[in-house]
């Protein structure tokens, strides 16, 4: 089986863990007020938030900004804020939701990866990449020494024998503590490289995709596209070791109990909810909750391929707008406002995630997610990705 995991020196900071981990730069997008806090409690301490360019400021300076995050990268290694470990994987325990979510913090082969639809790798995106979400991604990675990246990748272990046996070892606990803003708790463990080479080998599986990203897909993208641009200046045994050939990612077991599908619903906006439910049903047989549609679908892509395709028939010889909800409380009060109409999808099972990719498919956009937004990956590890 060929090795598109690596087991990196990883970099974490020396002190106030919880100043430096801040929530993944897609959360919160239409949230300003949360990052202003974030800031304010972060005030000129080191953090990771100076490394990052949350997207909620996209299209606002972002020369200016992505010029700042390279030279906080550099600053923070010449002012010795974080340490590096030897070689080897950290072991994480974050607290949510749904219980404990255990995960290993590793590399990714980016020659392995791919995310165009047709294309097989061991490593391949779980939704379709949007190429117009790519550049600025692309830029900051242009020119960064660091990388602190969000990426969570699945794997299959439905007895979830590897995190049984890593807890089962004597590790060096490398930090525990409370994460900013409602993150929950979040506890680490150093794993030595030769028990994460053997952890890591018994995520193969036979077939492809072995790995899944599964959140981070234009993260992992973008840090692929700048690998492609600068691998032609490379000799070829520059090729095989470069640090940007790489991107650290935590890999997740699909079946850790923690990890729980919610279906992403839709609204439509602007248009009259009778003709739309009537459009709809005549199309999917649903059952009604007054402006609320539930077609008889199993959840994954079959269910959101079709709702999609109808909802723009519809708006397309309509006026109106969609929009995508999580939460199916907020979608039936959203759905009861004058000129609104909702969909409400079922959750995908774990057993349908990985055949629904398989042989290079990527499942629409807002097919799922992954627990709630305070649940993302807030950032802490990191890795060189530069010489320089």
């Amino acid at each position: 089986m060929k090795h598109c995991i690596r087991i990196p020196r990883i970099l974490l900071p020396r002190k106030d863990e919880r100043h430096w981990a801040v929530i993944a730069c897609d959360q919160y997008t239409s949230d300003r007020a949360y990052w202003e806090n974030v800031a304010r409690e972060v005030g000129d301490r080191p953090s990771a938030l100076h490394f990052i360019l949350p997207e909620v400021y996209l299209g606002e300076e972002d020369e200016e900004r992505i010029s700042a995050i390279h030279e906080a990268m550099y600053a923070a290694q010449i002012d010795d804020v974080m340490y590096k470990l030897d070689r080897g994987a950290v072991l994480t325990a974050r607290t949510v939701s749904g219980g404990v979510r255990y995960g290993l913090i590793a590399a990714l082969d980016l020659e392995d990866y791919t995310y165009e639809e047709g294309a097989r790798s061991l490593i391949r995106s779980s939704e379709r990449v949007l190429p117009e979400r790519l550049p600025a991604r692309i830029a900051l990675r242009r020119g960064a020494v660091l990388e602190f990246p969000h990426a969570m990748v699945f794997y299959k272990d439905k007895r979830s024998r590897i995190v049984r046996s890593l807890l089962n070892e004597d590790l060096e606990r490398l930090y525990s503590f409370d994460l900013m803003a409602g993150g929950g708790r979040l506890e680490g463990w150093f794993v030595p490289d030769y028990l994460a080479e053997g952890a890591v080998q018994q995520m193969y599986t036979l077939g492809e995709p072995c790995f899944a990203v599964a959140d981070g897909n234009h993260s992992v993208a973008a840090a692929k596209a700048y690998w492609e641009e600068i691998k032609p200046a490379l000799s070829e045994r520059e090729r095989l070791t470069h640090p940007a050939r790489f991107f650290l990612a935590e890999l997740v077991n699909l079946y850790d109990p923690s990890i729980v599908f919610h279906p992403i619903h839709r609204l439509v906006t602007g248009v009259d909810p009778a003709a739309f439910c009537d459009f709809f049903s005549r199309e999917i047989k649903c059952a009604r909750e007054g402006n609320v549609l539930i077609p008889a679908l199993r959840g994954g892509r079959d269910a959101v391929e079709r709702t999609d395709a109808l909802i723009a028939r519809f708006l397309q010889a309509n006026t109106g707008s969609v929009d995508y909800i999580h939460g199916d409380a907020q979608l039936r009060a959203l759905a009861e406002r004058e000129g609104s109409a909702g969909v409400l999808l079922r959750a995908m099972d774990k057993d349908d995630f990985f055949s629904q990719i398989k042989g290079g498919k990527n499942l629409p956009k807002k097919t799922f997610s992954v627990g709630e937004g305070s649940e993302k990956r807030y950032y802490l590890e990191g890795r060189e990705i530069s010489y320089d």
